[in-house]
């Protein structure tokens, strides 16, 4: 008897999709705490960096800099995280977050103790600006 084990990854989108190339995708995260927290998702099945080709490898993190520096363009953040981990969801992907000096976690990692209460404040609109620019950086 064969256990197929299914990847949340492979099966769903992994948040909002905000652009899709054919080796990879990025999420914006439905995070009320962090907003403008993207993932980079590789589109194929695999869990480390190392099982794809260099051309690969630096096609993902091509992908992962232009989000980082859309973020910051668009978000403003005091400081970006980039995290690669997996641990639960071992599908290769890329966490980039902008961070501000307010928020809950800060400087600890948002997945450490908390801090304070911590609340976002951003202008209208930013999450489309977010979506305009990632997509405009990477299907140029």
């Amino acid at each position: 008897m064969t256990t197929k084990t299914v990847c949340e990854l492979c099966e769903q989108p992994g948040g909002t999709l905000v652009w899709q190339g054919d080796r990879c995708r990025v999420v914006l995260v439905e995070d009320a705490d962090y907003p403008g927290f993207c993932r980079v998702i590789w589109n194929q099945h695999v869990s480390e960096m190392t099982d794809l080709s260099a051309p690969d490898r630096e096609h993902l993190m091509a992908t992962v800099y232009t989000v980082e520096a859309a973020i910051r363009e668009v978000m403003k953040p005091d400081k970006i995280n980039l995290a690669s981990l997996g641990n639960l969801t071992p599908h290769l992907h890329w966490h980039v977050i902008p961070r501000y000096r307010h928020d809950k976690h800060f400087p600890q990692p948002i997945w450490g103790a908390r801090q304070r209460a911590g609340k976002p404040s951003l202008s209208p609109g930013w999450q489309t600006r977010l979506k305009e620019n990632v997509s405009s950086r990477l299907s140029g």
